[in-house]
């Protein structure tokens, strides 16, 4: 049974007080949502409420219900209907509610992974299917093995072992698994991994983080704070399942790589990456590139802009002169006010994806049954 005592930390106290709890039982506190009450002027709990809301086909409501609920309180999220309905869509089109969904061809994906893998570290294929014969932890080769893998979690298992036993497996897959999202959020490994060193993971773990994510409770804990748990001026829910999938403010960073285009000339693709990825932060990426074209324009020094565009996974980026003057000179020539956010402009690729899909479709998916959760009673 879920207890919010043994298993729930505030982030903001370390761990609940009992005063906090018996307001949260009471349902006095607005940490709960207490604005959310039946017609008769009781109360709603909050977690009947999110049972109330999710859709007719889930299976083990309550439980469900619990390991929503248990992020709002730990994160201090407020959960009203609003913020339950936008996770609730998150999960149906993540999962459809399996908390270890089920890949369809994995075996080929799996293999389809390791030969791309192979050709990037520059192993010869034969290689890498000699080894593929050998045996397992499991007594089976990693063939048997990956033929009978139907999950994501059998699939993750598979590389993990293969890495730590096959030497071939440390060249080739060393901190590398194809399986980056998880659960039934599909919440990415490298945020929970840097999640937790701004917020303690409130349950006790035997494995690692990555682990965690392939459980319902933690892919619902940093599911809920990658969507939530952070400030955004957004005037629909749409951009934040834009940036849940495209990352925490690409849809405000897409809206100002907009403004640079306007201001500069230089055509830019709004996908709300403002530096480089990872490997190529030294070398100026193009959104800097054509703001440097307006450093005089902006009177800012070139060495600040970089540091304003460091700043670009936080709200305080909209605090910077560049993010004010970009959108002041954009502005000024148009002689209209641009919009603070636009869905960014991305084209979906990874081991599990095999038609073409993009940002816009995801996020205007998910919005679409939050849309339907907010159509329920008692959801407005």
């Amino acid at each position: 049974m879920f207890s919010l005592a043994d298993s729930l930390k505030s982030g903001n106290r370390g761990r609940l007080r009992w005063g906090s709890l018996l307001c949260i039982i009471t349902c006095a506190s607005s940490l709960v949502g207490c604005s959310n009450r039946h017609s008769g002027g009781t109360a709603e709990d909050p977690r009947a409420m999110i049972e109330r809301l999710l859709p007719r086909s889930v299976h083990d409501r309550a439980g469900w219900a619990a390991d929503i609920y248990a992020p709002f309180v730990t994160l201090d999220i407020r959960p009203t209907p609003q913020n339950v309905c936008a996770v609730i869509a998150v999960i149906e089109q993540e999962s459809g509610f399996r908390v270890n969904p089920v890949v369809p061809d994995l075996p080929q994906i799996a293999r389809r992974a390791l030969d791309e893998r192979a050709q990037h570290a520059g192993v010869p294929l034969v290689l890498v299917h000699s080894a593929l014969q050998l045996s397992s932890s499991t007594g089976r080769t990693y063939n048997e093995w990956i033929d009978s893998a139907r999950t994501e979690k059998d699939l993750s298992d598979i590389f993990e072992d293969f890495t730590g036993k096959v030497p071939l497996g440390k060249t080739l897959l060393a901190r590398w698994n194809p399986i980056r999202t998880r659960g039934p959020m599909q919440v990415n490994v490298a945020f929970a991994e840097a999640f937790v060193h701004e917020r303690p993971y409130p349950y006790r773990t035997e494995g690692s983080i990555g682990d965690e994510l392939f459980t319902r409770r933690g892919s619902l804990y940093f599911g809920v704070a990658h969507l939530l748990a952070y400030p955004a001026s957004y005037v629909s829910y749409l951009y934040r399942f834009a940036d849940f999938n495209a990352g925490q403010y690409a849809s405000r960073n897409a809206a100002f790589q907009n403004a640079v285009a306007i201001a500069s000339g230089v055509s830019l693709v709004r996908d709300g990456a403002l530096l480089p990825h990872e490997g190529d932060e030294d070398a100026p990426g193009i959104t800097e590139l054509a703001i440097q074209l307006l450093a005089r324009r902006l009177n800012i020094a070139q060495e600040d802009i970089r540091h304003a565009l460091a700043q670009g996974k936080t709200k305080e980026f909209e605090q910077t002169s560049l993010y004010q003057g970009v959108f002041a000179l954009a502005e000024r020539m148009l002689r209209r006010p641009l919009p603070r956010a636009q869905v960014p402009h991305i084209e979906l690729h990874g081991p599990k994806i095999t038609r073409k899909l993009t940002t816009d479709w995801y996020a205007h998916r998910v919005h679409e049954r939050f849309a339907q959760c907010q159509r329920q009673p008692g959801a407005d």
